[in-house]
Protein backbone atom coordinates (compact mmCIF):
# COMPACT_ATOMS: atom_id res chain seq x y z
CA UNK A 1 0.00 0.00 0.00
CA UNK A 2 1.04 3.54 -1.10
CA UNK A 3 1.60 5.59 2.21
CA UNK A 4 1.40 9.40 2.61
CA UNK A 5 2.59 12.25 5.32
CA UNK A 6 0.28 13.93 7.36
CA UNK A 7 1.26 17.27 6.39
CA UNK A 8 0.46 15.41 2.67
CA UNK A 9 -2.91 14.37 3.76
CA UNK A 10 -3.26 17.66 4.98
CA UNK A 11 -2.45 19.71 1.93
CA UNK A 12 -4.49 17.66 -0.79
CA UNK A 13 -7.58 17.37 1.35
CA UNK A 14 -7.66 20.85 2.24
CA UNK A 15 -11.39 21.88 1.98
CA UNK A 16 -12.20 18.54 1.32
CA UNK A 17 -16.79 18.49 2.12
CA UNK A 18 -16.70 22.07 3.29
CA UNK A 19 -19.80 21.42 0.77
CA UNK A 20 -21.36 19.47 -1.38
CA UNK A 21 -22.06 16.84 1.21
CA UNK A 22 -25.24 15.45 -0.80
CA UNK A 23 -22.95 12.89 -2.77
CA UNK A 24 -23.04 11.24 0.39
CA UNK A 25 -26.42 10.90 0.05
CA UNK A 26 -26.96 7.44 -0.35
CA UNK A 27 -25.25 6.48 2.68
CA UNK A 28 -28.49 7.58 4.81
CA UNK A 29 -26.09 8.49 7.26
CA UNK A 30 -28.41 10.14 9.39
CA UNK A 31 -30.09 6.34 9.73
CA UNK A 32 -26.66 4.82 10.88
CA UNK A 33 -25.67 3.11 14.24
CA UNK A 34 -22.26 1.71 13.54
CA UNK A 35 -19.96 3.68 10.73
CA UNK A 36 -16.22 2.66 9.62
CA UNK A 37 -14.07 4.71 7.96
CA UNK A 38 -11.46 2.10 6.62
CA UNK A 39 -7.91 3.38 5.60
CA UNK A 40 -9.01 7.29 7.91
CA UNK A 41 -5.59 8.51 7.65
CA UNK A 42 -5.47 11.45 10.00
CA UNK A 43 -9.74 11.69 10.13
CA UNK A 44 -10.76 14.27 7.73
CA UNK A 45 -13.57 12.29 6.48
CA UNK A 46 -13.93 10.01 9.74
CA UNK A 47 -15.02 13.58 11.29
CA UNK A 48 -17.40 14.25 8.19
CA UNK A 49 -19.13 10.86 9.06
CA UNK A 50 -19.28 11.44 12.58
CA UNK A 51 -20.37 15.42 11.59
CA UNK A 52 -23.42 13.76 9.53
CA UNK A 53 -24.58 10.58 11.30
CA UNK A 54 -26.93 10.90 14.01
CA UNK A 55 -26.19 11.89 17.30
CA UNK A 56 -25.92 8.41 18.69
CA UNK A 57 -24.27 7.08 16.03
CA UNK A 58 -20.41 5.22 16.80
CA UNK A 59 -17.71 6.23 14.33
CA UNK A 60 -14.23 4.47 14.17
CA UNK A 61 -11.58 4.96 12.12
CA UNK A 62 -8.75 2.27 11.24
CA UNK A 63 -5.69 2.91 9.87
CA UNK A 64 -2.35 1.12 9.47
CA UNK A 65 -0.40 3.69 9.58
CA UNK A 66 0.39 4.98 13.40
CA UNK A 67 1.93 8.25 12.69
CA UNK A 68 -1.17 8.87 10.94
CA UNK A 69 -3.59 7.58 13.86
CA UNK A 70 -1.83 9.97 15.97
CA UNK A 71 -2.80 12.50 14.27
CA UNK A 72 -6.47 11.48 14.03
CA UNK A 73 -6.73 11.04 17.70
CA UNK A 74 -6.18 14.43 18.48
CA UNK A 75 -10.00 14.43 17.59
CA UNK A 76 -12.43 13.44 20.12
CA UNK A 77 -15.56 12.89 16.75
CA UNK A 78 -14.79 9.39 16.64
CA UNK A 79 -12.38 6.50 18.43
CA UNK A 80 -9.50 4.91 15.95
CA UNK A 81 -7.89 1.79 15.81
CA UNK A 82 -5.05 0.52 14.29
CA UNK A 83 -5.65 -2.20 11.06
CA UNK A 84 -5.25 -3.45 7.75
CA UNK A 85 -7.83 -2.78 5.19
CA UNK A 86 -7.37 -6.21 3.93
CA UNK A 87 -7.60 -7.54 7.35
CA UNK A 88 -9.49 -5.61 9.33
CA UNK A 89 -9.73 -6.02 12.86
CA UNK A 90 -13.31 -6.58 13.43
CA UNK A 91 -15.86 -9.55 13.51
CA UNK A 92 -18.54 -10.17 10.53
CA UNK A 93 -21.79 -7.90 10.83
CA UNK A 94 -19.97 -5.26 12.89
CA UNK A 95 -21.19 -1.81 11.52
CA UNK A 96 -24.12 -0.85 9.32
CA UNK A 97 -22.09 1.37 6.94
CA UNK A 98 -18.12 0.51 5.95
CA UNK A 99 -16.71 3.55 4.45
CA UNK A 100 -13.04 4.68 2.58
CA UNK A 101 -11.91 7.46 0.86
CA UNK A 102 -9.06 7.64 -1.35
CA UNK A 103 -8.01 4.23 -0.19
CA UNK A 104 -9.00 2.01 -3.14
CA UNK A 105 -6.18 3.54 -5.34
CA UNK A 106 -3.72 2.85 -2.94
CA UNK A 107 -4.04 -0.98 -3.05
CA UNK A 108 -2.61 -3.48 -5.46
CA UNK A 109 -5.39 -5.02 -4.42
CA UNK A 110 -8.21 -3.43 -4.08
CA UNK A 111 -10.33 -6.47 -4.77
CA UNK A 112 -9.84 -7.63 -1.36
CA UNK A 113 -10.53 -4.23 0.45
CA UNK A 114 -14.18 -4.27 -0.69
CA UNK A 115 -14.84 -8.15 0.03
CA UNK A 116 -13.27 -6.69 4.04
CA UNK A 117 -15.83 -3.82 4.23
CA UNK A 118 -18.70 -6.48 3.05
CA UNK A 119 -17.78 -8.69 5.34
CA UNK A 120 -17.94 -6.22 8.21
CA UNK A 121 -20.99 -4.38 7.17
CA UNK A 122 -24.87 -5.66 7.96
CA UNK A 123 -25.77 -2.96 5.40
CA UNK A 124 -24.19 -0.22 3.29
CA UNK A 125 -20.61 0.32 1.78
CA UNK A 126 -19.23 3.19 0.61
CA UNK A 127 -16.17 4.27 -1.26
CA UNK A 128 -15.04 7.87 -1.95
CA UNK A 129 -12.60 7.88 -4.70
CA UNK A 130 -11.23 10.11 -7.34
CA UNK A 131 -10.84 9.62 -10.84
CA UNK A 132 -7.16 11.40 -11.18
CA UNK A 133 -7.25 11.22 -15.26
CA UNK A 134 -9.86 13.86 -14.98
CA UNK A 135 -8.18 16.37 -12.93
CA UNK A 136 -8.53 19.83 -14.30
CA UNK A 137 -6.30 22.91 -13.14
CA UNK A 138 -6.50 26.26 -14.92
CA UNK A 139 -4.09 28.84 -13.96
CA UNK A 140 -2.84 32.84 -14.30
CA UNK A 141 0.44 31.20 -14.71
CA UNK A 142 0.69 30.15 -18.18
CA UNK A 143 2.70 27.00 -18.42
CA UNK A 144 0.58 25.59 -14.81
CA UNK A 145 -1.77 23.80 -16.18
CA UNK A 146 0.33 22.22 -19.23
CA UNK A 147 2.56 21.10 -16.73
CA UNK A 148 1.31 19.78 -14.38
CA UNK A 149 -0.77 17.24 -17.42
CA UNK A 150 2.30 16.30 -18.37
CA UNK A 151 3.14 15.51 -15.14
CA UNK A 152 0.36 13.67 -13.88
CA UNK A 153 0.13 11.65 -17.44
CA UNK A 154 3.72 10.31 -16.45
CA UNK A 155 2.16 9.62 -13.03
CA UNK A 156 -0.94 7.85 -13.81
CA UNK A 157 1.82 5.56 -16.20
CA UNK A 158 4.14 5.18 -13.40
CA UNK A 159 2.01 4.05 -10.66
CA UNK A 160 2.24 1.02 -9.33
CA UNK A 161 -1.76 1.33 -8.08
CA UNK A 162 -4.62 1.96 -10.40
CA UNK A 163 -4.83 6.03 -8.94
CA UNK A 164 -7.65 6.62 -11.67
CA UNK A 165 -10.15 4.04 -10.60
CA UNK A 166 -13.05 6.23 -9.42
CA UNK A 167 -15.36 5.76 -12.13
CA UNK A 168 -14.69 1.57 -11.96
CA UNK A 169 -15.34 1.53 -8.54
CA UNK A 170 -19.10 -0.25 -9.39
CA UNK A 171 -17.74 -2.92 -11.08
CA UNK A 172 -15.23 -4.11 -7.85
CA UNK A 173 -18.67 -3.61 -6.01
CA UNK A 174 -20.53 -6.55 -8.22
CA UNK A 175 -17.56 -8.22 -8.31
CA UNK A 176 -17.96 -8.69 -4.51
CA UNK A 177 -21.66 -9.53 -4.55
CA UNK A 178 -22.82 -5.83 -3.20
CA UNK A 179 -26.32 -4.84 -4.78
CA UNK A 180 -28.45 -1.23 -5.58
CA UNK A 181 -25.14 -0.06 -6.82
CA UNK A 182 -24.92 3.23 -7.65
CA UNK A 183 -22.67 6.55 -7.86
CA UNK A 184 -22.87 10.07 -7.66
CA UNK A 185 -19.83 12.73 -8.26
CA UNK A 186 -18.27 14.60 -5.62
CA UNK A 187 -16.08 17.83 -7.17
CA UNK A 188 -13.56 18.47 -4.54
CA UNK A 189 -12.39 22.21 -5.70
CA UNK A 190 -8.51 23.56 -5.01
CA UNK A 191 -9.33 27.39 -5.48
CA UNK A 192 -5.97 29.68 -5.12
CA UNK A 193 -6.62 33.36 -4.92
CA UNK A 194 -5.71 36.22 -2.82
CA UNK A 195 -5.20 37.21 0.25
CA UNK A 196 -3.50 33.49 0.32
CA UNK A 197 -3.57 31.27 3.14
CA UNK A 198 -0.46 29.80 4.32
CA UNK A 199 -0.65 26.15 2.86
CA UNK A 200 -1.15 27.83 -0.63
CA UNK A 201 2.49 29.94 -0.08
CA UNK A 202 4.14 26.76 1.56
CA UNK A 203 2.89 24.76 -1.91
CA UNK A 204 4.26 27.84 -4.69
CA UNK A 205 7.89 27.68 -2.79
CA UNK A 206 7.56 23.48 -2.89
CA UNK A 207 6.91 24.62 -6.72
CA UNK A 208 9.49 26.99 -6.98
CA UNK A 209 12.33 24.20 -5.17
CA UNK A 210 11.18 21.21 -7.00
CA UNK A 211 10.15 19.39 -3.73
CA UNK A 212 6.48 19.34 -4.55
CA UNK A 213 7.20 17.12 -7.83
CA UNK A 214 9.61 15.38 -5.65
CA UNK A 215 7.04 13.92 -3.85
CA UNK A 216 6.12 11.50 -6.65
CA UNK A 217 9.48 11.05 -8.04
CA UNK A 218 9.23 7.02 -7.51
CA UNK A 219 6.53 7.36 -10.27
CA UNK A 220 7.72 9.47 -12.29
CA UNK A 221 10.75 7.71 -12.98
CA UNK A 222 9.16 4.96 -13.46
CA UNK A 223 7.91 6.26 -16.62
CA UNK A 224 9.99 8.38 -17.48
CA UNK A 225 13.83 8.48 -18.71
CA UNK A 226 16.38 10.20 -15.80
CA UNK A 227 16.76 13.08 -18.76
CA UNK A 228 12.94 13.27 -19.50
CA UNK A 229 12.70 13.67 -15.60
CA UNK A 230 15.31 16.51 -14.94
CA UNK A 231 14.00 18.20 -17.83
CA UNK A 232 10.80 18.58 -16.42
CA UNK A 233 11.44 19.13 -12.98
CA UNK A 234 13.55 21.86 -14.26
CA UNK A 235 10.43 23.04 -15.96
CA UNK A 236 8.76 22.66 -12.92
CA UNK A 237 10.91 24.90 -11.06
CA UNK A 238 10.66 27.46 -13.32
CA UNK A 239 7.30 27.49 -13.21
CA UNK A 240 7.19 28.05 -9.81
CA UNK A 241 8.95 31.00 -9.65
CA UNK A 242 6.74 32.42 -11.94
CA UNK A 243 4.03 31.57 -9.33
CA UNK A 244 5.66 32.72 -6.53
CA UNK A 245 6.63 36.25 -8.96
CA UNK A 246 3.12 36.31 -9.08
CA UNK A 247 1.72 35.81 -5.44
CA UNK A 248 4.25 39.03 -4.86
CA UNK A 249 2.35 40.95 -6.61
CA UNK A 250 -1.33 39.23 -5.93
CA UNK A 251 -2.09 38.21 -9.57
CA UNK A 252 -1.70 34.77 -9.09
CA UNK A 253 -5.15 32.64 -9.04
CA UNK A 254 -5.45 28.91 -10.09
CA UNK A 255 -8.20 26.10 -9.59
CA UNK A 256 -8.06 22.80 -9.66
CA UNK A 257 -10.89 20.63 -9.47
CA UNK A 258 -10.72 16.35 -8.74
CA UNK A 259 -13.81 14.44 -9.40
CA UNK A 260 -13.88 11.73 -6.56
CA UNK A 261 -17.16 8.79 -7.34
CA UNK A 262 -18.99 8.11 -4.50
CA UNK A 263 -20.07 4.47 -4.90
CA UNK A 264 -22.79 2.59 -2.07
CA UNK A 265 -23.52 -0.69 -2.39
CA UNK A 266 -26.12 -2.78 -0.19
CA UNK A 267 -24.74 -5.96 1.44
CA UNK A 268 -27.14 -9.05 -0.20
Amino acid sequence: MRRFSAEYLEFTREGMWADGREALADCSLPDRERVLDVGCGTGEFTRVLAEEAGPDATVIGVDADPDLLAVARGETAASYAAGDATRLPLRDDAVDLAACQALLINLPEPARAVRELSRVSTDLVAAVEPNNAEVAVASTVEAEADLEREAREAYLAGAATDVALGDRVESLFADAGLVDVRTRRYLHEKRTAPPYADLSLESAARKASGAGLEDHREELQAALSPAAYDDLRGRWREMGRDVVSAMREGEYERVELVPFEVTVGRVR
